[in-house]
């Protein structure tokens, strides 16, 4: 059935409707298909566009009770509103500003509240655009509607919805209109905050005086009174987010919401619902507790405010007092209530908003407020720390723990910037952070918080990859941490007695270890014990983490005054260790082993990294003491070594065993004591290592210990004169680590070219893939150390990089392969590119260069998948390295760089919507430029000087077009992070090198990039890249504003359909030539950024505005001046284009 397909005068308004009516309920129906529901937005679509269609939809919306019809309808005058409002006879406005109101006033106790809401906003759309000047009673009429008890709810809709539309405009209005707008509504801002709190809230609660509010009992609300109270807090919360904080804000308008905050924990509401049992009581309460939440909102927004006048500061305080009596009430014990039970029985998004209070007074206003003697500090931190400590959820327990984190923090930088009277303050506070650190590490301990830690998820990861149980540890540890740099004597005196504790269990399970049949058996069976002992086994692994933690604070300035308390804690842990590693607790069976060897395995591993946090005060001791008296520090790395040599092995679990090879690679890259490689122990890892008959460890562990060994021989020993490095024994040692390590490997090159069966090739690759992965890490472990170690890696590593060169061909077709290689030789051209030569890297591009043809790039980019096109990403980073390189001598590669990427690469990926390759291609083309900008430009210094502006011979220049109009192709697809990378390297280019000024660029070029920039800017494809595209926009229309004017502008608005002559006329005519020169001038004169960002959209003017000479000879004016100026081109395009919008959805959107 066909509907309406133009407006016919003659045509029946009624049968219009049914057929209306008959559209939507088949568009809806689960049976209609795809194709016909196409049909049919076709039909609706077409038909709002007609001239007059409101009046149908007029119609339409008094005589039908079908909620997707006055949906549509309502979406029909919300574009022609917002999009075709200026071309609408003045009398057709006018008869809609009567019309549409009328009809709310008479349907809205009637209408589906998401009807209402969205009239409501339709009507506001037009006080967003005819408000004062043609629609002069809009305001009034919504403070009319306030003050009549029949319509009080009505206008309060009206009135958040006028802040929402009006205070914080879409994109779609001028600068001028936003401020318009904004001024207007702060001229009414003291009469609705008077109405809002005088004439309802305080009427509301009859309260006889401000003073004693708080103090008196909560006040019985009706249910029609709460719904008046809930909108009202509705509206203050969305006021406050914009107003600023001024003497409106008065003192009897917080006492007020004060007052309703109070509903939220009044328990007594909740229980009485909860007793007398009926949905009627139980709605009544929950409607009381939403009061306090809403209350809370808007508190919360004016606490957010960081700019603060000095005469609100008062009111600031009086704030915080009404606050610490709700944190007195809520924490409050009793007879009937523990603080936790009163917790519980709060509305859990009014405990949420509680939270985010207190974490805006602790961030933003505490530096405020402590120093006013009336307000209690100390004592609010004490109720602080009951309310953390008996939050009901781990949530708010988390959140709670942030904001001590955020005291802490606010405190170290505090005595920080305030050293003379340091004492006083940490006297001050020192009662509150012992108790928090003790608490912390109560809460983190099974012993004496097992019920909640047992319900903490230690399996599913979050977002970042940590559990529930992991997260709460790592913030637990991190407030520790921070009590530890503010009282390290108080917290290290607490946290060692409660670790000595649990490690004496632990060292003395060796009594309980009996030998039985068929190893060790820890005899230990009553289900008691075993309790306690898995309970004790986790409080040690947390404590361990903790002490790791803490290692930080033993080191630096303070490494000789806590030097024995650390000692104590290195001594312990070593001590550990080495007894877990001797008597094997990981490999001992137990009566429960899905609890207890997970237990005993984990607390190994946690010593094991709790000794590798302490490597960097191992490394300030070995330089305190190795000239004189080295005995205990040799002692301590021995025992450490001799604990980690019986875990580098393949039987180890690989939680303990990964835990011994981090802490090896740390004591050799970090502590690199000079007697390493003479302790047997470390003989004995090598000679596993080396050894072709002992099972290979598993990938990771094999690469951490390679590290490990190589940074021993590679590394400079700290403290020692170059002449003592020993470097000659070092090579040669290095050489034989290498040459072992890589036996396999180099074998390969002479069986290379042979055709290998499927079960051979496959056992080949897993050579390669173990080979390459040892070689990369060892590189790139060293590629920031000296010469002389990058020397001395290359040389052990020459033989192996050219078998693997001599191996490349024979994998090309083989992605997984190539893929290993390519990511090594990618290590080596940033590590080790110097030590290679320039004769052996050439040998190298030319390789690759021949290899990657066009049909290996073609197969690997759309055959291979994603690692087919990781192949070719990691080529391309190579060749971003050579590019960069300074210099003449990787010059001659250039021509081939280019061509490879604009004759093979590019027409590959050009077309295809995936944004794989892409960015690598474009980056290397940008390293190309930047890089080699006189491979394209010969400039003359001497010209340059003489003339005031170089005469740039142009060479290579197709190469260049070629380059730019890929750039500018890129701006065409959708991806916007290659959108936003390509911008972004233009506009460095243009920084760098003048790019928009080049000839080249300015004649062929430039009003091209400008026509798609502004194409997209109307279209709003990128709109998250609106100010950048406005910047760059600017930047290359500023190179030419008299081709900008009078040539591009004329060409581009007689490009843009759906606009008739007239309008072009008229958007032409808004752009005024002599503004933008005085504007352009004006930068030029400050070089102020943020006049250049501003004046960026000048060009895209579309209003006229002549400011007075006077302004142009003050920069702030100026700046102002652009920015009253900036903005309305795009907008006006837009309204002119009718950019189109789906109505079916939002119709969609709005039923749902």
């Amino acid at each position: 059935m066909l509907w309406a397909p133009r407006v016919r005068p003659l045509a029946s308004e009624e049968a219009s409707l049914r057929a209306l009516e008959s559209l939507m309920t088949e568009f809806f129906h689960n049976c209609t298909t795809n194709e016909r529901k196409r049909e049919i937005e076709e039909l609706l679509n077409n038909f709002a566009q007609q001239i007059g269609a409101w009046r149908f939809c007029l119609y339409f919306l008094s005589s039908t009770r079908n909620d997707y019809v006055m949906m549509y309808s309502l979406t029909v005058f919300e574009n022609l509103i917002n999009k075709m409002w200026l071309g609408v006879p003045s009398q057709d406005k006018m008869e809609i500003r009567s019309c549409l109101p009328k009809l709310l006033l008479a349907h809205h106790k009637t209408l589906p509240y998401f009807i209402r809401n969205k009239l409501c906003k339709v009507i506001v759309d037009i006080g967003r655009q005819d408000w004062p000047m043609f629609y002069h009673d809009f305001f009034t009429n919504i403070l009319q509607l306030i003050q009549s008890p029949v319509t009080t709810p009505l206008g309060l809709i009206m009135l958040k919805t006028t802040s929402e539309e009006l205070a914080c405009p879409r994109e779609d209005l001028s600068v001028a209109r936003k401020e318009e707008l904004r001024k207007l509504l702060l001229d009414q801002v003291q009469t609705v905050l008077g109405l809002l709190t005088g004439d309802l809230l305080s009427s509301l609660l009859q309260s006889p005086s401000a003073a004693k509010l708080l103090n008196q009992p909560i006040p019985i609300l009706d249910t029609d009174s709460e719904y008046i109270c809930s909108l009202a807090l509705e509206c203050l919360a969305h006021l406050f987010s914009w107003i600023p904080l001024s003497t409106s804000i008065t003192p009897s308008l917080l006492t007020t919401i004060f007052h309703f905050a109070r509903f939220g924990c009044d328990t007594r509401a909740r229980k009485m619902s909860s007793v007398n049992g009926s949905s009627h009581n139980s709605v009544l309460g929950q409607e009381r507790g939403r009061l306090g939440v809403l209350a809370m909102a808007c508190i919360n927004e004016l606490m957010s405010k960081n700019c603060v006048p000095m005469e609100f500061e008062e009111y600031l305080l009086r704030m915080f007092q009404q606050t610490f009596y709700l944190l007195q009430k809520i924490t409050k014990e009793n007879n009937a209530h523990t603080v936790k039970s009163r917790l519980e029985e709060l509305d859990e998004s009014y405990i949420e908003k509680f939270t985010d209070f207190l974490r805006l007074f602790v961030s933003v206003h505490l530096r405020r407020i402590e120093s006013y003697s009336q307000f209690p500090v100390v004592e609010f931190l004490a109720l602080l720390f009951k309310y953390t400590f008996h939050q009901p959820t781990h949530e708010g327990y988390f959140s709670c723990l942030d904001i001590w984190t955020l005291f802490l923090d606010y405190l170290t930088s505090k005595i920080k910037s305030r050293l003379a009277d340091k004492e006083a303050v940490l006297n001050r506070y020192e009662d509150a952070l012992v108790l928090l650190l003790t608490e912390v590490l109560n809460r983190i301990q099974f012993r004496y918080n097992q019920a909640q830690l047992e319900e903490l998820d230690d399996e599913t990861l979050d977002d970042d990859q940590q559990t529930e149980w992991q997260r709460y540890l790592r913030q637990s540890l991190e407030v520790v941490a921070k009590v530890m740099e503010l009282l390290p004597t108080h917290a290290f005196s607490t946290l060692f007695p409660v670790l000595q504790d649990n490690l004496e269990v632990y060292l003395g399970l060796q009594q309980f270890v009996v030998t039985s049949g068929t190893g060790h058996r820890l005899n230990i069976t009553a289900e008691n014990d075993c309790r306690r002992l898995h309970c004790s086994l986790r409080d040690l692994s947390s404590l361990l983490q903790a002490v790791g933690r803490l290692a930080e604070y033993f080191t630096g300035d303070v490494f000789a005054a806590r030097f024995n308390d650390a000692l104590t804690v290195v001594e312990r842990l070593v001590k550990v260790t080495l007894y877990g590693s001797q008597i094997k607790l990981y490999n001992i069976e137990t009566a429960v082993p899905s609890v207890l060897k997970p237990d005993l395995i984990d607390v190994h591993a946690q010593s094991l990294a709790a000794l590798q946090a302490y490597a960097h005060w191992l490394a300030q001791f070995y330089s305190e003491v190795h000239r004189q008296n080295p005995e205990q520090f040799i002692s301590l790395v021995s025992t450490a070594l001799e604990a980690i040599t019986p875990l580098i092995s393949s039987k180890v679990q690989e939680k303990l065993l990964l835990s011994a090879c981090h802490l090896l690679v740390s004591l050799a890259t970090t502590v690199r004591p000079v007697f390493l490689i003479s302790i047997p122990a470390v003989q004995k890892v090598f000679n596993r290592i080396t050894d072709t008959s002992a099972q290979r460890l598993p990938d990771k562990a094999q690469v951490l210990v390679c590290r490990a060994l190589s940074n021993v021989l590679l590394l400079p020993w700290p403290n020692l004169p170059e002449s003592e490095q020993q470097w000659a024994v070092r090579s040669t040692n290095h050489a034989s680590l290498v040459s072992a390590l890589t036996r396999d490997y180099r074998q390969l090159k002479a069986t290379a070219s042979l055709p290998q069966r499927k079960v051979q090739l496959e056992d080949t690759k897993v050579i390669i893939h173990q080979t390459l992965s040892v070689l990369e890490d060892i590189v790139e472990s060293i590629s920031g150390e000296s010469t002389k170690s990058r020397q001395i890696c290359y040389q052990s590593l020459q033989e192996s990089v050219q078998v693997s060169l001599a191996l490349f061909p024979a994998f090309i077709h083989q992605s997984d392969v190539t893929d290993e290689m390519l990511s090594f030789f990618l290590t080596l051209f940033q590590g080790l590119r110097v030590q290679m030569g320039v004769p052996f890297t050439e040998q190298i591009i030319q390789t690759f260069l021949n290899m990657f043809t066009r049909e290996q790039l073609a197969e690997s980019i759309l055959h291979e998948g994603s690692t087919g096109c990781r192949v070719v990403e990691k080529f391309l980073k190579i060749l971003q390295v050579v590019v960069q390189e300074p210099g003449q001598v990787f010059k001659p590669f250039l021509p081939s760089v280019i061509s490879l990427c604009m004759e093979q690469v590019y027409p590959i990926i050009a077309e295809r919507s995936s944004p794989d390759v892409k960015a690598e291609l474009f980056e290397l083309l940008f390293r190309v430029l930047h890089h080699n900008w006189r491979y394209f430009f010969k400039s003359s210094v001497l010209a340059s000087v003489q003339r005031g502006v170089a005469e740039e011979q142009m060479e290579n220049e197709a190469q260049f077009s070629a380059i730019m109009q890929a750039f500018g192709q890129s701006f065409l697809q959708p991806d916007i992070h290659l959108f936003k990378q390509n911008l972004f390297y233009l506009e460095t280019l243009n920084t760098k090198q003048k790019l928009y000024h080049k000839k080249i660029f300015r004649t062929t070029m430039l009003f091209q990039f400008v026509n798609v920039l502004l194409q997209v800017l109307v279209h709003k494809s990128h709109d998250l890249l609106q100010e950048e595209i406005g910047i760059a926009t600017y930047n290359m229309a500023s190179v030419d504003f008299d081709g900008f004017y009078s040539a591009f502008l004329p060409e581009f608005l007689a490009s843009c359909d759906g606009v008739d002559s007239n309008q072009k006329n008229v958007l032409g005519r808004n752009f005024k030539m002599d503004r933008v020169r005085r504007g352009a001038a004006a930068e030029q004169d400050s070089r102020d950024a943020q006049n250049v960002l501003e004046g960026s959209w000048e060009c895209l003017q579309a209003e006229p505005f002549v400011p007075k000479a006077s302004t142009l000879s003050n920069p702030q004016p100026r700046i102002s001046h652009c920015r009253e100026q900036s903005c309305h081109l795009i907008p006006q395009v837009q309204d002119a284009l009718g950019v189109r919008e789906c109505f079916l959805e939002e119709v969609f959107i709005g039923i749902g």
